[in-house]
């Protein structure tokens, strides 16, 4: 299928955003008008927007109906067994369905695009790997120094509908030009990780160790992360911050979220020109967690039941 791109802007601050409708509805380029100019915010290969490279490796991977890994990609529910597609090293399916399909675009204005993905419309294949059709709807909209995502999933099925939703941003490191990178000092609002073995969650939530630590905001400074953190603490409107800041010039870019999504997971890619903050609805392999009595954050909706969600991106300095 042929790559489709489309480019939404501000006309008031001249900013603007790329989206990829044709792998994921990805929204991999996002250029804000800043004091010193445009400048870009995600991270993407330079050869992204032809549609050849890793769906879930570049700019704002959309993660439904499950984010992270399903052990050994297949799961039950219902008394039902569901195949998935192997996805990594180890054999497992990985963040879902719609982040490595074309989407349809049902809106669109200057500044801001719809698209939607359903699986018995956009492709029914999927309906014999999860428990019921679903369908899953994302407006994109530059609005100054912001970038708002307005998401809505729904049951459109005859049966109930097991999910969480997730998104995987790549923010474009450094900040600011002529800044190092590792000098970055990265938020997360958290008091535990959830201990894996062979990227998956155990089951078991441990207090984070020193050398993970980012609630209190410290410098990258070299430090790997592939780490599902979890008790996120939202502040008094209800909404989760996290936040990456370039000490020099005090630019930071600030990611909200509301307080249903528990955890967020850190990921540093080894080319180190950005690091992936991504809120999730519910953890890793939540069909095996939850058989065995550990609360994930999954969702099961009945028919016709939807849930709306808004993340915001927002950069200041």
């Amino acid at each position: 299928m042929a790559s489709r791109v489309i480019e939404i802007g501000d006309p008031e601050s001249g900013s603007s955003a790329k989206v990829l409708v044709s792998l994921g509805f990805n929204c991999f380029s996002w250029r804000p008008v800043l004091a010193d100019g445009p400048r870009e915010m995600l991270w993407a290969h330079p050869a992204f927007a032809g549609g050849g490279e890793r769906p879930s490796g570049s700019g704002i991977p959309l993660l439904f109906p499950f984010p992270g890994r399903i052990g050994g990609a297949k799961f039950s529910f219902g008394g039902r067994q569901f195949q998935l597609e192997p996805a990594d090293a180890f054999g497992n399916a990985i963040h879902g369905f719609v982040y490595t399909r074309p989407w349809r675009v049902i809106e669109q204005t200057a500044a801001r695009v719809v698209g939607e993905f359903q699986a018995s419309v956009d492709d029914p294949s999927v309906l014999a790997r999860w428990p019921s059709d679903f369908r899953i709807r994302v407006a994109y909209e530059v609005r100054g120094r912001e970038l708002v995502s307005d998401v809505r999933y729904e049951n459109t099925g005859d049966g109930p509908l097991p999910c969480g939703f997730g998104t995987h941003a790549y923010f474009h490191l450094p900040l600011a030009e002529g800044s190092d990178a590792e000098a970055t000092l990265v938020r997360v609002p958290t008091s535990a990780v959830w201990e894996a073995r062979d990227m998956l969650p155990t089951g078991r939530t441990l207090p984070v160790p020193d050398e993970l630590d980012l609630a209190s905001g410290g410098p990258l400074a070299g430090r790997k992360f592939d780490t599902y953190f979890t008790r996120l603490a939202a502040d008094g409107d209800g909404q989760v911050r996290t936040s990456l800041t370039e000490p020099r010039t005090g630019r930071t870019v600030t990611q909200s979220f509301a307080a249903t999504f528990p955890h967020c997971v850190v990921y540093t890619p080894p080319h180190r020109e950005a690091i992936c903050l991504e809120p999730y609805s519910c953890i890793a392999d939540s069909f095996r967690l939850e058989d065995a009595g550990v609360a994930t954050g999954r969702e099961v909706l009945a028919p016709g039941e939807a849930r709306e969600t808004r993340i915001l991106i927002v950069v200041s300095g």
